[in-house]
């Protein structure tokens, strides 16, 4: 699976994914009240503004990156019908070419894991049928549980082709508070320990020169990128907090290799808010689509520069 997000990154020469986190007070009012005139004020006409939202983006930018990452929060918050419109923003995305990313950070142990990657990465056997949940073609994992909660996304990956990105040096303020205490029986951070494992995973299911099990390294912290570049010379990073949270090109070389592969970068409300966003307010609240695209051709830029 590697191989096909390195082939779409080199084709569109944007090592970037597109967040779709989306959040009521990002979608146009329009969208809002002709779903709330039909619906109600329901979840299903808050999921249904929302898939309107997400198709509209897609649309907009399917032809300059190579993937998305929608944050399954954002949906499971509206229940049913907002997983709902989580699975057709999947199914819709895949349409259009991209390679998706389903940020879900989920983490447990034994046969819950094994049932967490199969829901997002794998096949349930329903008879003598195996059919796809989800069905994304990576997902984020938490790895506090250790090896018995990652290996068995391993197994998942390797039996249907996908991938995963492993939490290691997260992009939030706080992440510090657990991530960046020294182990003194390994004289390292935290995150350093778990980079180390994540390294010894990545063994495990390589793709060419590059493995299926990556990691998740916020461009907030970019010396520590560097660190962690070192010790995970084979693995992917998807690097969250640009834009938004204040990362920005200047930050990412560390995050690279010398092949100029080795990371993507995210950009979410940046993206998918950015008519809110002064420098695109000329487009307007029905041209929010128009701005996400002008975002992410800025964005693309912004990288190339480095």
């Amino acid at each position: 699976m590697i191989s096909r997000l390195i082939e779409a990154i080199k084709k569109k020469d944007a090592p970037i994914v597109v967040g779709l986190d989306p959040v009521l007070s990002f979608v146009p009012s329009r969208i809002i009240k002709e779903e709330t005139d039909e619906k109600g004020e329901t979840l299903d006409a808050a999921a249904s503004a929302i898939l309107r939202f997400n198709k509209a983006i897609v649309d907009s930018v399917c032809d300059l990156v190579p993937a998305v990452k929608p944050q399954i929060a954002m949906y499971e918050q509206y229940g049913i019908p907002g997983l709902i419109a989580f699975t057709e923003t999947v199914n819709y995305c895949r349409s259009k070419g991209l390679i998706v990313i389903g940020d879900v950070k989920r983490g447990d142990i034994g046969s819950t894991s094994t049932a967490y990657a199969n829901a997002h990465l794998g096949k349930v056997k329903v008879g003598s049928k195996e059919i796809p949940v989800f069905d994304e073609d990576f997902a984020t994992v938490n790895p506090y549980l250790g090896s018995d909660g990652i290996k068995p996304f391993i197994d998942v990956c390797n039996s249907n082709d996908k991938g995963i990105f492993i939490l290691v040096k997260t992009s939030n303020p706080s992440s510090g508070e657990f991530q960046d205490k020294v182990l003194h029986d390994m004289d390292s951070t935290l995150y350093e320990a778990v980079g180390i494992k994540v390294n010894e995973w990545a063994k495990l299911s390589m793709d060419g020169s590059y493995s299926n099990i990556g990691a998740v390294v916020g461009a907030t912290y970019p010396k520590m990128g560097e660190i962690l570049r070192r010790i995970m010379p084979n693995s992917f990073i998807l690097v969250p907090g640009y834009g938004a949270q204040g990362g920005r090109g200047k930050d990412l070389k560390p995050f690279f290799n010398s092949d100029g592969l080795g990371a993507i970068i995210n950009s979410s409300r940046g993206i998918i808010a950015a008519y809110t966003k002064d420098e695109y307010k000329k487009f307007g609240e029905d041209g929010f689509a128009d701005a996400a695209r002008a975002a992410v051709i800025d964005m693309r830029e912004d990288i190339r520069n480095v």
